[in-house]
Parts: C-alpha cells; sequence; structure tokens
C-alpha cells in the first residue's frame, strides 16, 4: 500500500507540473514554468525517495496554488491535485522532518560516532598477545572473526533487515533498519525501525544513552503507540548492547567492561558491567569457534498491552557467517524467548545484516547504504 501511495502521488505531481505548460502564454509565464518544474521534481524526488523531496514539494504547492487562484476558475482543477500533494507534504514533514523519529536518530548517531573517535588506545592493531587474557572459547572466536591484525572497534553503523512480531500468533511484520553503537564507560546504542503491518508504515526509535533508555513507537511514522523508559528498559537495553558487541564488533570486546567466568570448551559466561547497568549473559560457540547462541538471564520482555515488562529467559540463536571488510559476523540471527512453562520458546525477531561499518580512532563517520530513504507511507 505505501509503495502504491508514493507512487500515486509521484505520478500525480509530474502530470500535475507538466499541465502548468499551458501558462506559456501568459504574461506570467515564466512563474507557470517554475512551478511546472518544482512540481516534476517533486514527482521524481518521491519516486526517488530522496529524504528531503518534501522540501521541494511544499514551494511547488504554494506557487502552483497561487497561480492556480490568479487563472480561477480556467484553473480550478488544479486546486485538487494541489491538496493531493500537499496531503503527501504534511505527512512527509511530519514522518522524516525534523522533528521526526528518523530525524532524531540521524543527529543522535552522527553525536555518538564523532564521540567515538578519540582514544588511543584504540589506535593499534589487535595482536596475538592481546588475546592472552581472554578465556580460550573468546580467543578463538575472536581469531575466527579476522579480528587480529586489524584495529581496535570503538564503534559500528550497520543496515539491517529482517521481519518482527509482537507474539507468536502474530502476523510477522517484514522492516527494514539502521544502528548505530559506540562503546566505552558511557556506551550509546540508537535503533530505529521502518516496519510495516498490513501494508501501513511503523516508525521504532530505540535510544540508549547518558544511563537511560528509550523505546518509542508510532504508527503511520507520526501517531504515538508506545513510549517506554525506565530502569527495567534500561537493563534489557543494556543486554541488547552486550549482544551487540559480541555478535556485531567482537574486536570491541577486548575493550570492554567484560569479567568472565564458567569457563567450558565451547561457552563463557561474559559479566557486562557499565557506569550504568550491569547484565550478564552465557556465549555459545561452535567447534570452529564461531559464536552460535547468546542466552541472556537478564532480558525483559514487553507485555502485550504495553503496561509493562515481565523478565524472560532471551537468547539470539546466529547462523550465515560471512565477511564484512576482512571481519566474518554472523548475518543471520533471530531473537527468542524462553517464557518458563507458559508458552513455548518462540521467535519474535528476525535479522539479516545487511552492511556494517567500523569505526577505529581516527576514522570520521562510517558510510553506509541507507535503506531509510523517505518515501510516502516510510
Amino acid at each position: 500500500m505505501r509503495t502504491v501511495l508514493r507512487w500515486t502521488v509521484a505520478v500525480v505531481a509530474v502530470l500535475h507540473g507538466l499541465v502548468h505548460l499551458v501558462g506559456l502564454d501568459r504574461p506570467d509565464a515564466v512563474a507557470w514554468v517554475l512551478a511546472s518544474v518544482l512540481m516534476v521534481a517533486t514527482g521524481v524526488l518521491l519516486a526517488a525517495r530522496v529524504r528531503t523531496w518534501w522540501l521541494v514539494g511544499a514551494v511547488a504547492v504554494v506557487l502552483s496554488q497561487y497561480l492556480v487562484v490568479t487563472a480561477w476558475p480556467e484553473a480550478a482543477a488544479g486546486t485538487v491535485a494541489n491538496a493531493l500533494v500537499a496531503v503527501a507534504v504534511a505527512y512527509g514533514l511530519a514522518a522524516d522532518g525534523p522533528w521526526s523519529l528518523p530525524a532524531e536518530y540521524r543527529r543522535r548517531a552522527r553525536a555518538a560516532l564523532r564521540g567515538a573517535d578519540a582514544p588511543a588506545a584504540t589506535e593499534r592493531l589487535v595482536t596475538e598477545a592481546d588475546l592472552a587474557a581472554l578465556p580460550i572459547p573468546v580467543a578463538g572466536y575472536l581469531r575466527a572473526t579476522g579480528t587480529v591484525g586489524r584495529p581496535r572497534v570503538r564503534g559500528f553503523r550497520a543496515t539491517i533487515h529482517g521481519r518482527i512480531r509482537a507474539t507468536a500468533d502474530e502476523l510477522w511484520m517484514p522492516w527494514t533498519g539502521e544502528q548505530v553503537d559506540t562503546f566505552g564507560e558511557h556506551p550509546h546504542r540508537y535503533f530505529r525501525m521502518d516496519a510495516t503491518m498490513r501494508g501501513l508504515p511503523v516508525a521504532v526509535l530505540h535510544t540508549y544513552a547518558d544511563g537511560a533508555a528509550r523505546m518509542r513507537v508510532r504508527a503511520a511514522g507520526v501517531v504515538p503507540v508506545v513510549d517506554q523508559g525506565g530502569d527495567i528498559l534500561l537493563a534489557a537495553e543494556t543486554v541488547t548492547v552486550l549482544n551487540d558487541l559480541c555478535v556485531l564488533a567482537p574486536a570491541a570486546i577486548l575493550d570492554a567492561p567484560i569479567t568472565w567466568s564458567d569457563v567450558r570448551d565451547r561457552s563463557v559466561v561474559a559479566r557486562y558491567a557499565t557506569a550504568d547497568a550491569t547484565v550478564s549473559a552465557t556465549l555459545v560457540f561452535d567447534d570452529q569457534h564461531r559464536l552460535v547462541d547468546f542466552v541472556s538471564e537478564d532480558r525483559y520482555r514487553d507485555r502485550a498491552d504495553h503496561s509493562g515488562f515481565d523478565r524472560v529467559r532471551w537468547s539470539t540463536p546466529l547462523a550465515d557467517y560471512a565477511e564484512f571488510g576482512g571481519r566474518r559476523l554472523s548475518t543471520r540471527g533471530a531473537g527468542r524467548w524462553h517464557p518458563d512453562g507458559s508458552e513455548p520458546p518462540y521467535d519474535y525477531l528476525e535479522f539479516h545484516v545487511d552492511d556494517i561499518a567500523y569505526v577505529p580512532a581516527g576514522a570520521q563517520e562510517p558510510a553506509v547504504a541507507d535503506p531509510m530513504a523517505a518515501r510516502i507511507g516510510a
């Protein structure tokens, strides 16, 4: 549905723009040509999913409607097309304008990445000597991921896609997402998701910074549905940060505040203590030293009515390792809940990593493809 709406508005804008060329024989022909160019550009930019298409569209609608009024009643029909484009422009402003969740994500992610570009400890390359203090399974994992011989990592930016559902009985929602993590004493995590529920868009933003975590959900990208925070969410999101660190940025394990215990041949318990929260998880490896599961008792599941959270065992089984710039990472996994006897375990999330870029010290913000360009219905 969102694709149909986007293309409908784009086609209307282009055709409406071309109709303005009938004003070539008028004294104000220059204004009619300009309105034509702006309206056609609006349609093209919208079809191409250029994020700021609505800026051009706003100018085009104002100029076009002014000309329609000056040529009334002959040009009265143009008001209908202008009204349609104006509604789309208003939605584009609300869904991806300066006060939207995507805009907040972009601002905070850029700031976090700039802040990650500093500590001298991350400037040197990882060596075998650096692995000596790690448990054998973890050291084997870092070798298997190609960490040795490459820079230590302070953060990353990734693009991801997958599908999600609230409960085991609900329909899956496809989504695309982008996330930025930075590590250190005060880690930051910003994750935004563009999901689709029954053809309609759902915007989600997770923020984790400055000792606080927050999750917001907006239907159609503009209508608030969920806005949660507090200590419980902070603990849950800290588990997610530890998961991101182990799965997507294993090189950052070396500088992370992790203590290890219960070391076995293919598993180890990690206790992760930041300045804001302390959580733990069991890392499970296969015989090729790859991380294949991550299990934590410190994650919380959102209740169906969004009235609060329940502490539930959480895991992320992993598969399909692939290389990103010389580092081998799992590209496919799931988020799985393990309720205590009341219901069987079930996957509520499936994800696939599309691209990832790391931030070593001295690097500028990494550039990866952005699948989240604004669009009608986005």
